[in-house]
């Protein structure tokens, strides 16, 4: 298949939206009830039903698992070191350097990876994403919080984290789909048919509203930071990736592609709102998920001509 093909529905929902929104035909409240409707009704339920209809046996790989989260954990030890050592004195802070580290190795999987999968590789390998999926942000999360806890006054609570993920609505409407597909629940035609209605903007809907997100950001002052970040997360994490799935453990070629595609996902926005929670590097994962994106292209052209 072309790449030309793969990429360009996907950069022109995102152009578009990004279009749309930053002539004014689109208001930022606009785009926050697009953003609800998308990440709390349309995406759950596409994530459900194809959880649901996921061959459970076949997706569950413990070595994609650790070909993938071995690097990440990786890139994110290396970029909380670079901040500790590189960043100006005032944001040296192990807080500021859990941030730095999240934005240098947290992936947009749901609003670009899942679609450049599906695009590239077909729905073939959705369970398995799911998978990756479904840790993804428990894990890296977990680990900024508890290391910027240590910088901070207050503590990190286990139990606030772990309401917050399970509430997530990502991971429970992927966690009800294991749990249906385990239980071999039969939803009935209208309700599947239902379901399947409110999936189909899912994927559409989220490049849209990534588009129009980076219409609010900015490439501040902070892009030499940011720029490392985003080499981080786009070059050496896929790399890492592809070694550790390709060398180490010899995956398939195809999920060898999709652990690298989903690795080489810019940054997601999430990075940013909790850069904004601890107050630590906004400017920079700011700039960071917008610098990602635009680079990703490439990136992204990269990897699919070698693996595809």
């Amino acid at each position: 298949m072309h790449i030309v093909s793969i990429i360009f529905p996907l950069m022109f929902m995102v152009t578009l939206g990004y279009g749309l929104t930053r002539a004014g035909f689109f208001t930022q409240q606009h785009i926050a009830g697009i953003s609800k409707f998308t990440f709390y009704v349309s995406i759950p339920a596409f994530l459900f039903i194809n959880m649901l209809a996921a061959p459970l046996a076949q997706s569950i790989d413990p070595f994609a698992l650790l070909a993938f989260y071995l690097p990440v954990v990786l890139v994110f030890a290396i970029g909380y070191h670079i901040n500790r050592y590189c960043s100006p004195t005032a944001e040296q802070g192990r807080d500021a350097s859990a941030v730095f580290a999240l934005g240098s190795s947290y992936s947009n999987t749901v609003l670009v990876g899942l679609p450049i999968i599906i695009a590239a590789l077909g729905e073939a390998m959705i369970g398995q994403v799911f998978m990756i999926i479904t840790f993804h942000s428990a894990t890296l999360f977990a680990l900024t919080f508890i290391l910027a806890a240590r910088g901070q006054s207050q503590g990190f609570s286990w139990r606030r984290f772990t309401r917050s993920m399970l509430l997530n609505p990502v991971v429970m409407s992927i966690g009800l789909g294991i749990l249906a597909n385990a239980l071999r629940l039969q939803l009935g035609q209208q309700l599947n048919e239902g379901l399947a209605l409110l999936a189909k903007p899912a994927l559409a809907c989220a490049l849209f509203v990534l588009g129009a997100n980076l219409s609010f950001y900015r490439i501040g002052d902070h892009w030499r930071l940011a720029l490392i970040a985003s080499s981080l997360k786009i070059i050496l994490l896929p790399a890492l990736v592809y070694v550790m799935a390709h060398v180490v453990f010899g995956l398939a070629s195809q999920n060898t592609a999709m652990l690298v595609l989903l690795s080489a996902s810019p940054l997601g926005v999430n990075a940013y709102l909790i850069a904004a929670e601890l107050k630590q590097h906004e400017s920079t994962l700011g700039s960071t998920v917008v610098l990602s994106t635009l680079l990703s292209v490439l990136s992204f052209s990269l990897w699919l001509t070698l693996l595809i």
